[in-house]
């Protein structure tokens, strides 16, 4: 290639939902300008495709700096209002994607499939001229004067500003390797441990396989030490190797950031969410008053599935045929402890194969949250996942990538 032939005013290195966004943003506000995406897949948007079970969840009806864990809340803060949720809906609805709203606030495409997402995403890509470069891995990334030297599985390319949208290590089938985070060293930025997000826990013991299959509404307490407990509540999946669903997806983050730190954590469910030990206690007391000749059994299993409690008094070794009026305070006390308190044995996740996320990446305190520029390295711009920064499940990552790819498109397209 020649200089005239390789020079870009932008390369976008990544062409997941961040990258797209970026390019496209930056396209829209900057004709004219040279904006390639390099890749190096075969095509684009392996991890799109798989997501929300091959329907994309795009995002959800009501984004708050609260759904999201990371470094700074301040950047997370001043980023998300760039692009209010209201806004992301709008820009689908250009690029022809309508999108409905499902249970907890989540926005899927009407066709319900991925594809027309990512169609969506590339077309108009290709509309305002942005090269795709598929096959494009890039080795090696360094500054050369005022401009960038990007080595390329197919050749060096030089760029005046250059946008990181590789996203982290999570879904490696997709073609997450990580080489963001050696990208980012190489220009100076330090790289907070990663760990799997949004990840399936696998338990230790023997509780859970007996109840593999069965789905129940749960509040889990994370304790770690140092931080205040945690809770949160939504669905969990009980299955053969442990627990996921939302609410163990969302917990996975706060136990693997505790272990990389070497702190001690637990986690407890609760099978009455709300409710106290006290509450709890009052309940069986108010029961075993109303129906004092009802076998304990039933009256539990009338509060979750019936599998559930009998899991539970086998464990507590409460016989469940006992009548309410002759259960002992202690069983009574223990019961409603177990109700409340249930200890989730962590042994570790399923990892990054299971992930949906990565927790950890460059710091927000070494970027601008007004451009998503870099404060170490001038003219280098990151986005998405390859951030510390991370949402819990329902739409809310999707919405980081719209969002930091629309503020770091618009500053690109300023300059």
């Amino acid at each position: 290639m020649s200089e005239g032939t390789d020079r870009l005013d932008v390369a976008v290195i990544g062409g997941g939902a961040a990258g797209l966004a970026a390019a496209i943003f930056a396209a829209r506000r900057a004709r004219g300008s040279r904006i390639a995406i390099l890749d190096g897949a075969r095509k684009l948007g392996a991890k799109i495709l798989v997501s929300g079970g091959g329907r994309c969840n795009v995002t959800n009806v009501k984004v708050r700096p609260a759904d999201y864990c990371g470094g700074s809340a301040h950047i997370i803060k001043r980023v998300l209002a760039a692009l209010p949720v209201e806004r992301t809906v709008a820009f689908f609805r250009e690029i022809g994607v309508e999108l409905h709203e499902e249970e907890y606030g989540k926005l899927f495409p009407n066709t319900n499939t991925a594809r027309t997402v990512l169609d969506a995403l590339v077309g108009e890509a290709r509309r305002l001229g942005v090269e795709i470069l598929c096959g494009h891995r890039v080795t090696g990334l360094a500054r050369a004067g005022d401009s960038f030297r990007v080595e390329t599985s197919a050749g060096r390319r030089t760029a005046g500003r250059v946008v990181l949208a590789t996203g982290g290590l999570s879904l490696p089938k997709t073609g997450s390797d990580g080489v963001g985070y050696e990208l980012a060293k190489s220009l100076g930025h330090r790289i907070v441990p990663t760990t799997p997000g949004l990840v399936p826990l696998v338990l230790s013991g023997a509780f859970h396989r007996a109840l593999s299959g069965m789905s129940l509404a749960v509040e889990l307490c994370i304790r770690a030490e140092g931080e205040k407990p945690r809770r949160i509540a939504g669905p969990m999946l009980w299955t053969h190797f442990g627990v996921s669903g939302p609410a163990a997806l969302d917990a996975s983050r706060h136990w693997h950031r505790a272990r990389i730190e070497r702190r001690a954590v637990g986690v407890t469910a609760s099978f009455l969410p709300g409710l106290s030990f006290e509450n709890a206690e009052a309940r069986l007391i108010d029961a075993a008053g109303a129906q004092p000749k009802a076998h304990l059994h039933g009256v539990v299993a009338a509060w979750m599935p019936a599998r559930m409690a009998e899991a539970i008094l086998k464990e507590l070794h409460i016989e469940p045929r006992v009548r309410m009026a002759h259960l002992s305070r202690d069983d009574r006390r223990r019961l409603a402890r177990g109700l409340v308190e249930w200890p989730i044995p962590i042994a570790d996740s399923r990892g990054y194969a299971y992930a949906e996320v990565t927790a950890g990446g460059v710091p927000l305190a070494e970027i601008d949250g007004a451009t998503m520029e870099s404060r170490v390295c001038p003219g280098l711009y990151l986005v998405g996942e390859i951030l510390d920064c991370e949402g819990r499940l329902g739409g809310f990552n999707f919405q980081w990538a719209w969002v930091t790819g629309f503020v770091a498109g618009g500053a690109l397209a300023a300059r």
